[in-house]
């Protein structure tokens, strides 16, 4: 894309700020393409929850949604985690609390919890080890129960139960809205457009979806798949902000996406990070307990990945 002069100052005035402040910015893969260039690190949810334990700045400024700024807080106790959008939030996250989970353990007392990292930090307490769209299928694998609860997302359970027959899982009814409305019409109308085209898939998806993907990954595994691959076509299915990141990276090859978009995702922009910086406002703060139990979920994550 190309930026206007008014972009162009911001993202100057930004990086001045983030000299002064000694801070990054964290940027997840569906953000908008011109806050790509603010960033110190653009990825997935795992790959940036371990930037975020590499980083020796003061401060942290995290351009997705609330959980994600959460799990950077949880790593970095000692660092200043900023939101540019306090109301940035996740529909699947706020689909489960600790308490509905607490209940739901009483009912399987012999079972262990692996939750998405779209959850928030009291449900990460509540669970033995977290895990992303790209490990989850490991995790599950690597966890010692033969009965593990899975939340929130069921279409993320039902594709890591493919690959671990001998263990049960038990989802949660949880859902994120963007994925699970991409319809089998869709993607068939989609490969009649672009016959030559990959279908590269989000595990997010519904599983009749994934049964027409070429590829099933994360958005990070979405870039490098499309980088590897001799297509010269793609069809991504997952947050259309997705193509933008791609198009950037591979700008030789084309990308056709749905028209989903995460308005949430969409609620960072480059004037309220510049203002994110320059207060230092909206903070993350999570209680010391909370946080110990959720750190030990996301480092048993970050360890058996």
């Amino acid at each position: 894309m190309e930026l206007n002069n008014e972009q162009l100052t911001l993202i100057k005035e930004i990086k001045q700020l983030k000299q002064q402040k000694n801070a990054i910015i964290l940027v997840h893969n569906y953000q908008r393409p011109e806050i790509y260039e603010i960033a110190d690190f653009i990825g997935d949810s795992l790959m940036l929850s371990q930037q975020a334990t590499k980083t020796n700045a003061d401060i942290i400024v995290f351009c997705g949604v609330n959980f994600m700024a959460e799990s950077a807080k949880i790593l970095n106790p000692d660092k200043k985690v900023l939101m540019p959008a306090l109301d940035a939030g996740c529909a699947m996250s706020d689909m489960i609390t600790a308490d509905k989970l607490k209940e739901k353990k009483l009912q399987y007392p012999n079972a262990k919890v692996i939750c998405y990292v779209n959850t928030t930090a009291a449900v990460k307490a509540e669970s033995d080890v977290c895990c992303t769209s790209s490990n989850a299928v490991k995790i599950t694998q690597k966890t010692d129960a033969k009965q593990i609860i899975f939340v929130p997302d069921r279409n993320l359970s039902d594709y890591a139960a493919q690959h671990n027959k001998d263990k049960e899982l038990i989802p949660w009814q949880g859902f994120c809205p963007i994925h699970h409305r991409i319809t089998k019409e869709y993607v068939n109308k989609a490969k009649e457009q672009h016959p030559e085209a990959k279908v590269v898939a989000h595990p997010e998806c519904r599983e009749e979806i994934l049964s027409l993907a070429d590829h099933i990954c994360s958005t990070e595994g979405m870039v490098i798949y499309c980088k590897q691959s001799n297509a010269k076509e793609f069809i991504i299915l997952t947050e259309c902000g997705m193509t933008e990141r791609l198009k950037k990276d591979i700008p030789n090859k084309q990308f056709f996406a749905t028209c989903n978009l995460c308005h949430d995702m969409k609620k960072n922009t480059l004037e309220n990070i510049k203002k994110a910086l320059q207060e230092e406002q909206f903070e993350v703060k999570i209680p010391e307990e909370t946080r110990k139990k959720a750190y030990n979920a996301l480092q048993r994550m970050l360890e058996l990945s």
